[in-house]
């Protein structure tokens, strides 16, 4: 928990603040959180539907694609309100910054985590930003999957059925 607070604390104002909160969480991997469409989350049910990832193709010098998740299922999760908070500032931080972009708004799959232009994410520079934000808390052998791991974690010690963390983790 005081490891939970630290990392909250040192990504405040970051640039992936709010990747790195709803991963944390909700348990998505990384890929999963990456590839989140808007077509996926329903702020009015709350509800996030988990059915693909973007992976990085071999092979191609770089390109990106929404693919099925590791385990080929989908699932439905219900995160915390606060999360759902945190993706409807998501969500006009990214209508803004597409009212600025105009026709060059680049995002044709509908993402929820793009940069300003409308870009997905790289799964590259997300992750060193995490070891960056991670050593300067202490914490230098962390993990971006170490965010799973913790919502798992506290998710159990609130008293949530086990096989409910079970299926939120697919």
């Amino acid at each position: 928990e005081a490891q939970i607070s630290l990392f909250l604390e040192a990504i405040k104002g970051h640039r992936y603040e709010h990747l790195y909160t709803v991963t944390l969480f909700t348990g998505m991997r990384e890929g999963e959180a990456l590839g989140l469409t808007w077509d996926c989350v329903d702020l009015n049910k709350g509800q996030i539907i988990i059915n693909k990832q973007l992976q990085k193709v071999r092979g191609t010098g770089g390109e990106y694609q929404l693919v099925p998740t590791k385990n080929s299922k989908g699932r439905s999760i219900t995160p915390a309100p606060f999360v759902l908070s945190v993706l409807k500032r998501v969500k006009a931080q990214q209508t803004m910054w597409k009212l600025c972009c105009g026709e060059y708004w680049e995002d044709d799959m509908g993402l929820v985590f793009t940069d300003e232009w409308g870009h997905h994410l790289c799964a590259q520079t997300v992750y060193l930003h995490f070891k960056q934000i991670a050593a300067s808390i202490g914490l230098p052998e962390a993990r971006f999957h170490d965010l799973r791991h913790s919502y798992a974690v506290a998710a159990i010690r609130a008293d949530d059925d086990i096989k409910n963390v079970q299926e939120n983790l697919g």
